[in-house]
């Protein structure tokens, strides 16, 4: 199994996850290779929470120019955690 702090990059704070929260569902920034296997036994052991279930999203990255310069952001992957009743992440 990898390592939990290689899987999980950090938690995403945006407007979305902010309105998600009430739902029991939290945001995380994790590898583009980790599956939800993965993701699940990280926020388990890096948390001490149970997991309910996870939905990822791959996002692609947007296409960027600078002057003459063409470039792309590079693609990334998030990870949409929904917590079983009563568990709760303290993200501040």
């Amino acid at each position: 199994m990898k390592d939990p702090y290689s899987t999980i990059i950090s938690p995403l704070r945006t407007e979305k996850g902010t309105k998600l929260l009430p739902f029991n569902k939290y945001l995380f920034y994790v590898t583009k290779s980790a599956n939800k296997i993965e993701i699940r036994s990280a926020i388990e052991e890096l948390y001490k929470v149970k997991v309910e279930k996870v939905n990822t999203v791959t996002v692609r990255g947007k296409n960027k120019r600078v002057r003459f310069v063409e470039g792309k952001t590079p693609d990334w992957k998030k990870a949409i955690v929904t917590l079983k009743q009563g568990d709760k992440i303290d993200l501040a």
